[in-house]
């Protein structure tokens, strides 16, 4: 059983929901990521979504767009990224990490030496924004022979049929894209991404996550209430931003806003 599978199965027999932060690796620079990682674990994140860093971030909006710019600055590379998973699996063997991002990178080391690293990185997922269902034929096995998740995202548009497509090929979770648009954009409308994980669920048998327009421990809570899962990036994003120059309040800064989430799904 993979560790993302354990750790749905885990939530619920306790009645919980997942807590997925994101934040992008080296952002503001190398040193800071692992830090936060632990301290994101030890606020109440379930699982962790590290960006890898790209030059072109299409589905992100401004904020992540610049925490990518940073980590570009900063030097960080994909092989950087699976360091600092190795890094943290040397104290973290646990929690589940998932590394999300964009095809070029990984085409660019090629489909087996990336999964490859993955495998002995300590990565339990990955979820490439621009690889397409259609277009995974050849890639879903690679990953599944390694018993590496591969995850996909569900958008408010996206038809019955691609949904039952994408359930197959897809491991671990569904990301679900609650809003149109770019990360950190628009306000959340509870109840349609209620009506809309209910038909997903109908057509994938998989926990489902729900991210963009996660901003606050209230929205944290509403989705909880519906989701198997709450991803929230642009917030965190923010905090590192906010403290860019003085990188020691970042962990700080940002478990405070995790464990305000955490607090408010758990009551």
């Amino acid at each position: 059983m993979s560790r993302i599978q354990a750790c749905f199965e885990q939530l619920n027999t306790s009645g919980r929901k997942a807590l997925i932060p994101y934040i992008t690796a080296g952002d503001p620079n190398r040193e800071v990521t692992v830090p936060v990682m632990h301290a994101m674990v030890e606020a109440g994140a379930d699982i962790i979504e590290l960006g890898v860093p790209f030059s072109d971030p299409m589905a992100d909006g401004p904020v992540i767009q610049k925490a990518c710019e940073r980590a570009l600055e900063s030097g960080t590379s994909l092989r950087d990224v699976l360091a600092m998973v190795a890094e943290f699996r040397c104290r973290d063997d646990r929690t589940p990490v998932v590394l999300m991002g964009y095809l070029n990178p990984v085409e660019a080391m090629g489909y087996e030496t990336f999964a490859d690293a993955c495998v002995s990185a300590g990565v339990d997922g990955v979820l490439l924004v621009d690889l397409p269902p259609e277009e995974c034929e050849d890639i879903v096995p690679r990953f599944r022979q390694r018993g590496v998740d591969l995850i996909f995202l569900v958008a408010p548009t996206t038809t019955d049929e691609r949904i039952r497509r994408i359930g197959e090929a897809a491991s671990g979770y569904l990301y679900y894209v609650s809003l149109k648009g770019v990360t950190g954009a628009a306000t959340l409308n509870v109840e349609e991404v209620a009506s809309r994980v209910e038909t997903i669920r109908n057509l994938a048998q998989l926990p489902i996550g729900v991210g963009f327009g996660i901003k606050d421990a209230a929205s944290a809570r509403a989705v909880s209430r519906v989701a198997d899962g709450v991803v929230v990036g642009s917030a965190l994003v923010n905090q590192i931003a906010a403290n860019a120059q003085r990188t020691e309040a970042i962990a700080p800064a940002v478990a405070a806003v995790l464990a305000d989430m955490r607090s408010a799904m758990d009551e």
